[in-house]
């Protein structure tokens, strides 16, 4: 199976940091958070993969190479303008297999991509996407109003449970193809939007397990401080 990693965004909430070294490449430990992601990819059987880069892409196409370093074939996607972030999907579509990963480039996780992967096959679906269950508190108190605006409930700071998309993906060749626009901006969630609508079946892969994403100050620091307590958890053996 073969993936794309989306590798391209600026990480503007990373600023000062992302602007001299791409968020792709922000340390976690004395390892680049997509190297560490790499790594955990051919371990669990991941061929080839395409990095879709954008923001100081020379830096990371510097770093990785052809990926032999790695065990991978690695290729690179550079888009004249942004397409989204399905933009590169469209763009390398042909270049992947009938079922191939899709995966944000700033993950710190242990996810057993394999199992995720044979989860979707088994099951012939659209689209897998890799979920964590989350709780949010909120601010105010919460209030149920008729059409009367008569309050008929208030809960105050409620807390909402839901499932989260984790930026990790398994999609379907055949199934996507009709749903992926040329030449038009287009991010993963309106692909996953489109396929519902159409009546395409999209599962929920929901697996306990660790999951930062490290776009904001604090959870670069939190990722930090992860791996450097239990770094095993995330490095592959050799």
């Amino acid at each position: 199976m073969k993936a794309i990693v989306l590798a391209g965004g600026k990480g503007t909430r990373l600023m000062p940091y992302s602007a001299l070294i791409p968020k792709p490449l922000m340390p976690i430990g004395e390892m680049p958070i997509l190297e560490l992601l790499l790594r955990q990819m051919k371990h669990h059987g991941i061929s080839e993969v395409i990095l879709a880069v954008n923001h100081l892409h020379h830096l990371i196409r510097s770093f990785f190479g052809d990926g032999s370093s790695l065990g991978l074939k690695i290729t690179y996607s550079v888009e004249d303008k942004a397409l989204g972030t399905s933009g590169p999907i469209t763009a390398n579509l042909d270049a992947l297999s009938d079922d191939f990963l899709v995966s944000n480039g700033d993950l710190l996780t242990n996810l057993d991509f394999g199992a995720m992967m044979r989860q979707h096959i088994a099951r012939q679906v659209a689209a897998t996407i890799a979920t964590q269950s989350r709780a949010m508190q909120a601010d105010y108190g919460a209030l149920t109003v008729d059409k009367d605006n008569l309050i008929r409930e208030y809960r105050e700071k409620p807390i909402f449970s839901f499932e989260a998309s984790m930026g990790l993906y398994v999609l379907s060749k055949k199934a996507v193809r009709p749903h992926l626009p040329v030449n038009t901006f287009f991010d993963m969630p309106d692909l996953i939007k489109s396929l519902i609508e159409a009546d395409q079946p999209v599962l929920s892969y929901n697996e306990t397990c660790n999951w930062i994403d490290i776009g904001k100050p604090n959870d670069y620091g939190r990722a930090q401080e992860r791996f450097a307590a239990e770094p095993n958890l995330f490095l592959p053996p050799d």
